[in-house]
């Protein structure tokens, strides 16, 4: 699948709570977390947005910037705002908060999705469905999960036709095991800043 038809959506509309601070804002590299995420998206996405959450952030990016379309039900909500906005395409979702996860990974979840309502790595601690691909036949299941009360990233899932990549397939991208640590902490930013 190439970039002109997916799209890139920066998932950045937590509240940091455990960290105590904006985590998307928090530095990586010479620039941020959030800025690090939108340079992996664009080299698989030509359309690169921000899903910033229940208020208007980060207008000053280089992205567009979208609002939840539901509020108060967390990254749920910004995955169905990404999938209204596909028009036919598929969405690379990727979390700030996963600073390992590598473009050539992305770049293959998006070929997997040619087929399938999802496709999402399975590390060998789970699913990862916020480093993943989803088409717009996901927005009726995500509407009918939030209608049942249920805000879970995951879900959906058993709806859909989901492609996982697992473990072995992983490998040929990095370690597993590592890729998908995220930074939840102010204990886990400073040991990804040690890494």
């Amino acid at each position: 699948m190439t970039g002109d038809r997916a799209v890139g959506f920066a998932l950045a509309g937590g509240h940091s709570l455990r960290m105590g601070r904006d985590k998307a804002l928090l530095p990586w590299g010479q620039a941020t977390l959030l800025d690090h995420t939108l340079t992996r998206l664009r080299e698989c996405c030509d359309d690169v947005r921000i899903l910033c959450g229940p208020t208007p952030r980060y207008l000053d990016r280089g992205a567009p910037v979208d609002v939840d379309v539901v509020a108060g039900v967390g990254a749920l909500a910004g995955m169905l705002t990404g999938l209204e906005l596909l028009e036919g395409r598929s969405g690379l979702f990727l979390a700030t908060d996963l600073p390992w996860v590598p473009a050539a990974l992305l770049r293959q979840l998006l070929e997997l999705a040619e087929t399938h309502d999802a496709v999402i790595p399975v590390s060998p601690e789970g699913s990862q469905p916020l480093a993943a691909v989803y088409r717009g036949t996901c927005r009726a299941a995500i509407r009918r999960c939030l209608d049942q009360g249920d805000c879970r990233v995951t879900s959906f899932l058993s709806r859909v036709k989901v492609r996982e990549v697992v473990r072995e397939e992983l490998a040929a991208f990095g370690d597993p095991a590592t890729m998908f640590q995220n930074l939840n902490t102010s204990e886990d930013y400073a040991a990804a800043r040690r890494r």
